[in-house]
């Protein structure tokens, strides 16, 4: 059989299981998630397998149905499900590491110690390798990607928004502030620097008051993980705040990466290293008033570094997290030599300092040094809309660029340029090239239906620089 054949065929294939098992996780997160099964998980059918990673709690999964604690007495189990969602792929539903080594590609770093983790070709979606990559855990504040994702596109940026007491009810004991006070006003841009920033509850809340409440907002975010095919996910709350049957995957939170990149806007805040806040008004003696800023800086620490970690060469971002039932959890965009890979890494067994981040800079090396190397093990699903509009004969692969569509996939600069940009709005400092990655779309007719596996150019893809 011609490859171009064979490779068809598997991509149909994929798309296919992946479509079974969209209609047989559609239930329910308390009824479809199976329940961990205490024998130990099967061995995966891998060139090189690994048992699940190491971890301290003994409480039932999130994945039995049985609503996780926000207390800290309680986390997830230490084995995974036997038997995980397959959409993406039939191997992405096994527990344990995932990955077909060819000839000449390096071995998996073998200090992993993640419960789950994923890599993945940001544009193709091909995925790498991946470890417990349907694994249903609490996803802490890297929920905030699907929130970002689903609401950003709602206001313009420049749109003013005056903070009521109400606003900022209902927010978890020790939740991640950047400072907003009663009663000031604040443009959208800055709550947006709030939440990628400082991954501020606060600024999540506000939003979510803007957008009609926070209970409608959690609604519109399941709508879109579902939209999204991402069926791991039940939101509870918008923040990603142990919440009691709040739970994500790694998968799914790669997918809410990939579409998120796909928005202008995201993009900009999510790769933003500092920024000007504004701070309280105050009055003088006089009577006059004043309102300074104050800096805030990301805490994505591949971004922006720390005293034990350097700032990653090529990241763009995205979203980090850390709670107690959480651990520390991260997604991660950077670009090497034309190649954009997506990491997440979930709950490092690992105590050590910024352990998530270290894990995560492995996972890209290995990543950038495979690509190519390896035999994809699964692939990252197109949004239900974007595969039925591409099935369009009408479709354009380059149409809806930047436009804040969560299907938009242009290239973004017709002349296939890098486009300079310096200081973003509201003081974000930081210089940025912009990337013209153009791509592709491959759209199959098998079975009667139109199965596609979609390539995701990502125009404007920042990368930082010191």
């Amino acid at each position: 059989m011609p490859a171009p054949m064979k490779q068809t065929v598997r991509r149909s294939l994929l798309v296919t299981s992946a479509t079974l098992a969209s209609l047989a996780l559609a239930a329910p997160v308390s009824l479809a998630a199976p329940s961990p099964s205490p024998s130990a998980s099967p061995s995966p059918s891998t060139g090189t397998s690994a048992s699940p990673s190491p971890s301290t709690g003994k409480s039932p999964s999130p994945s039995t149905g049985k609503s996780p604690s926000p207390s800290a007495s309680t986390s997830p189990s230490v084995t995974p499900p036997a038997n995980m969602s397959s959409v993406g792929g039939t191997r992405l539903g096994q527990a344990g590491t995932q990955v077909a080594i060819a000839g000449g590609a390096p071995v998996l770093p073998k200090d992993l110690t993640a419960r789950s983790w994923i890599v993945a070709d940001a544009e193709s979606g091909d995925v790498l390798a991946s470890n417990n990559a349907h694994w249903r855990l609490p996803p802490a504040s890297t929920m905030k990607m699907l929130f970002a994702d689903t609401v950003l596109p709602r206001f313009p940026k420049n749109t003013v928004h005056k903070v009521d007491p109400k606003d900022l009810a209902g927010m978890g004991s020790g939740s991640s502030l950047v400072g907003i006070k009663e009663g000031e006003t604040y443009t959208v841009h800055d709550l947006w620097l709030g939440v990628f920033l400082r991954s501020g509850n606060d600024a999540v809340h506000v939003l979510s008051a803007m957008n009609g409440g926070v209970a409608g907002t959690v609604t519109e975010m399941n709508e879109h993980a579902e939209e999204l095919q991402a069926l791991d996910t039940h939101v509870v709350s918008p923040d990603g705040y142990d919440a009691p049957g709040q739970v994500s995957s790694a998968y799914d939170l790669t997918l809410f990466a990939r579409s998120g990149l796909q928005k202008k806007d995201f993009r900009e805040y999510c790769s933003t290293v500092s920024a000007k806040f504004p701070g309280e008004t105050t009055k003088n003696k006089k009577g006059k008033t004043s309102r300074g800023t104050f800096e805030i800086q990301n805490t994505n620490r591949l971004l922006s570094g720390d005293y034990d970690i350097s700032q990653y060469p090529g990241i763009a971002g995205v979203k980090n997290g850390n709670t107690t039932n959480a651990g520390a959890t991260f997604t991660g965009v950077a670009e090497r030599a034309g190649k954009v890979l997506l990491v997440t890494v979930m709950n490092p067994a690992k105590t050590d300092h910024n352990e998530v981040y270290k894990e995560t800079a492995e996972l890209f090396d290995w990543g950038f040094q495979a690509a190519g190397k390896v035999t994809p093990v699964g692939e990252l699903v197109a949004p239900k809309g974007a595969a039925q509009a591409s099935a369009q004969p009408a479709a354009h692969p380059s149409s809806g660029a930047g436009s804040g569509q969560a299907g938009g996939a242009g290239a973004g600069n017709a002349s296939g340029k890098p486009v300079a940009s310096a200081v973003t709005d509201s003081g974000s400092r930081g210089v940025w090239i912009a990337l013209a990655i153009t791509g592709g779309l491959l759209v199959l007719l098998a079975g009667g239906a139109f199965l596609v596996n979609r390539r995701w150019p990502l125009p404007d893809l920042v990368r930082r620089r010191r």
